[in-house]
């Protein structure tokens, strides 16, 4: 039996070595590297404590140190675990980004409703929101009864551009739309000005592409599993999205600026790293303890495990405090935080 038990705990250590080798060369070098930084943390946390069980069962202390050390390294770096402390400054803002899923949610009873309790909850000064072109008419205008509600309750201010919504309780002006195509098919990011009390804060916000199109596609009418080529594909996509991204944010004038959205990648990831080199940094890694996963409890029921909604700011922005909301109205777990536009 102790031999089973080293093999399994000799296993294990290779198998996290070499997740720990994807997270740290990130995803541009392959795209098995790329699609292991997608995988369920459970996946790899169960076989880890089953070697630290097996080891102090079977095996001496040798053998407890390497699976112990495994566990320690899934439940930190792997699983992405932030340990960020509060900020301080002045001019409190709470921003809130939220993939809202607009098309799903109407489709479901009572899930305007749901999206506007977790909104109500929250309390943001801004929010934007992603996947929410179910929820305005085609002039741009909220449509939603219960959306409208939690408007009318402090939010002056509203915007609507393609897939998103922007809502402010100050003004919001001279909002465009840039362009980060999917391939042939276009797509967009939003960027507003928001004056909060004689501040201007940049704010763009952006969707980029999906995973999910890497991983199924439609075959006749079925699904099928695609190979690495087509998830390399969808990777390299998402990259020149941000790429596309960054080259305009360099282009920005200096001053207090937010990104935020469903990025669809980790903090890790090139995806995310490009565009925290043009000087952003995450507001849940700075401030926050903890894992802040945002997806996935569509797919494992009840249990997120991804990280890839984000809201990036800029340095003269402090962040007090980033968290993320409830798992019931949306795929997506909205991710807020408490926000200082100056910083000492």
């Amino acid at each position: 039996m102790k031999s089973y038990a080293r093999l399994f705990v000799v296993l294990v250590v290779v198998g996290v070595a070499g997740l720990l080798y994807g997270r740290i060369e990130g995803s541009g070098q392959s795209a098995v590297l790329a699609l292991s930084q997608y995988l369920p943390f459970p996946a790899y946390l169960l076989p880890a404590l089953a070697a630290v069980l097996a080891s102090f069962i079977w095996l001496g202390w040798l053998w407890r140190g390497l699976s112990v050390a495994a566990l320690v390294v899934c439940v930190t770096l792997l699983m992405g675990l932030s340990w960020g402390s509060s900020e301080e400054g002045h001019g409190r803002v709470r921003f809130m980004t939220y993939n809202v899923k607009s098309y799903l949610a109407l489709k479901r009873a009572g899930g305007a409703q749901e999206l506007a309790h977790e909104v109500f909850e929250q309390q943001p000064d801004i929010l934007v929101m992603q996947d929410a072109g179910q929820l305005v008419d085609v002039e741009g205008n909220v449509r939603s009864p219960d959306l409208i509600k939690v408007v009318g309750g402090g939010w002056q201010h509203a915007h609507a551009t393609d897939e998103y919504v922007l809502l402010s309780r100050w003004p919001i002006r001279q909002c465009h739309h840039g362009a980060i195509p999917v391939g042939n098919e276009p797509h967009v990011f939003v960027h507003c000005e928001i004056d909060v009390d004689g501040t201007t804060l940049q704010v763009i916000t952006v969707h980029l592409i999906t995973p999910r199109q890497g991983l199924v596609a439609k075959h006749h009418g079925q699904a099928r599993w695609l190979g690495l080529g087509e998830w390399q594909d969808n990777m390299l996509l998402r990259m020149r999205q941000a790429g596309l991204l960054a080259e305009y944010l360099r282009k920005l004038p200096p001053g207090p600026r937010i990104v935020a959205g469903d990025l669809n990648a980790t903090e890790p990831s090139v995806v995310v790293q490009t565009l925290l080199n043009t000087g952003l940094r995450d507001a849940y890694s700075s401030a926050s303890v903890g894992y802040g996963f945002t997806h996935g409890h569509s797919l494992l029921k009840g249990l997120s495990f991804l990280r890839i909604d984000h809201i990036l700011v800029s340095p003269d922005i402090a962040v007090a405090d980033a968290f993320t909301g409830g798992a019931q109205a949306s795929q997506h777990r909205p991710v807020i935080a408490d926000l200082y536009l100056h910083r000492p």
